[in-house]
């Protein structure tokens, strides 16, 4: 694998913390230019060979890093004469990619870490022709968003602005790229073209194969002013390297009828979807910690015949919009469509049967822990049934029941959760403000009332 690093950004936003006018990705953050963060994580990854864009303050860029020697890389450039966006650079320096396999394009602003060899992993596995670095973020309405199948293949891409009422899945395209070299060959010489808006739906289009990789590690953008000083602040905290998947996280698991949003009919139509009070607000605060935040939960009106996986999928968009008003995302929503009592009515059979998905079997957190490193034993999970306080203690997570919902009183099992609180509000305060204080000896078992 090979590098392209888009450098030839000239960075005007950052004017008022660049006033020696340098090009973007050589004004310092945390002590560093940017570029020189980005080339010690390919250094570190055994990442070699960079092909660096320049453009504006091109000779500044050459004379700091030079061939590369001094970074344990070999660096070469290619130097635009006018900018060409992201895709008609890469379309430029093509003649410098030899004879590389796979080409690892990052964006030059943003400041990343990466298990790289998880995201090269699942581009080899999945064969496409490109593999983009996907995330939720807190502010969906505003950004470009893209659409995937059950198997991570990009169907579709949504440019803002997006028509009032559309629904979404919250992916965003993160700026870092595992693509085929091949794929310049779909583009065309000396034009301006941005992969996002130009070459990838172009490519959708023709019947080539993209996919998604699903991602919770640190990738952010540093090119406005308000960015960059929290950026900033994320490098020198150990954030930024703490989210790699590299390292075990941490997780809260949450249930999604009756723990985030009100109970919906068995149609399970979108427009029925309601947040439960507090409930946005908790997952932002979640968000913000070094919790991730994923969905488990039980869909057998999948089973029941009452409604599609595609019905699902309907739903899960809106709770997306929903959360993305409130500046709040889920990770990721594992379901399980099963149920395995075969008296239900309904004409697909393959979802009746006794499956290791359903709760409280444990094998959608097994599937998380494996697709995000989950530290098991550090982890939460919060329901409103017996069946996710079961779940829990299967999996050997610590327990939660929220009151709202069925508030535990489904009777399917006779056990304690951990802790209990009122809702999912009052269940994120506590795990972000006072859980890390507390002695573990001073937990206590509570019954449920």
């Amino acid at each position: 694998m090979i590098a392209f690093i888009l450098a030839g950004g000239k960075g005007t936003r950052l004017k008022a913390l660049n006033p020696d006018d340098i090009p973007k990705p050589m004004v310092k953050i945390a002590g560093k230019p940017m570029l020189q963060q980005q080339l010690e994580f390919l250094a570190k990854n055994n990442v070699r060979y960079v092909v660096v864009s320049v453009g504006y303050g091109a000779e500044v860029i050459r004379k700091y890093f030079g061939t590369g020697d001094a970074f344990g890389l070999s660096i070469s450039y290619s130097e635009e004469s006018q900018p060409l966006g992201t895709a008609g650079a890469f379309k430029h320096a093509a003649p410098l990619f030899g004879d590389a396999e796979d080409i690892l394009v990052l964006y030059g602003d943003i400041i990343f870490d990466i298990d790289l060899n998880r995201m090269a992993d699942f581009h080899h596995a999945s064969g496409g022709m490109g593999t983009l670095l996907v995330h939720p973020n807190d502010h969906p309405f505003d950004s470009d968003l893209l659409e995937t199948d059950a198997s991570n293949k990009i169907n579709r891409f949504f440019p803002k602005p997006h028509p009032a009422g559309e629904l979404y899945q919250n992916l965003v395209n993160a700026g870092i790229y595992i693509l085929k070299p091949e794929i310049h060959r779909f583009m065309n010489s000396g034009r301006k073209l941005d992969f996002g808006a130009d070459v990838f739906p172009a490519l959708i289009e023709k019947g080539k194969v993209l996919y998604a990789y699903r991602s919770p590690e640190y990738v952010k953008d540093a090119g406005s002013p308000e960015r960059f000083k929290k950026v900033e602040n994320d490098i020198l905290s150990g954030k930024v390297h703490r989210r790699s998947l590299f390292h075990k996280q941490k997780a809260v698991f949450l249930d999604r009828d009756g723990v985030i949003n009100e109970e919906v009919n068995l149609l399970h139509r979108p427009e029925q979807l309601k947040l439960i009070g507090g409930s946005g607000e908790a997952i932002k605060k979640l968000n913000a910690s070094d919790y991730l935040t994923i969905i488990v939960t039980n869909q057998s009106v999948v089973a029941r015949g009452l409604c599609s996986e595609k019905d699902i999928a309907r739903i899960h968009k809106k709770l997306d919009v929903l959360l993305g008003e409130k500046h709040a995302f889920i990770e990721k929503m594992y379901y399980c469509p099963h149920h395995p009592d075969r008296g239900f009515e309904g004409e697909d059979k393959k979802y009746k049967v006794k499956c290791v998905c359903r709760k409280p079997d444990i094998e959608m957190l097994l599937q998380a822990e494996r697709d995000f490193n989950i530290d098991r034993e550090n982890s939460f999970i919060i329901g409103d049934t017996t069946v996710d306080i079961m779940t829990g203690k299967n999996a050997k997570l610590k327990t939660i029941l929220v009151r709202t919902g069925y508030a535990g009183k489904d009777g399917k099992y006779d056990c304690l959760p951990d802790f209990i609180f009122d809702n999912l509000k009052e269940a994120a305060d506590f795990i972000i403000d006072d859980y890390e204080r507390l002695n573990p000896d001073n937990r206590s078992e509570q019954n449920i009332s």
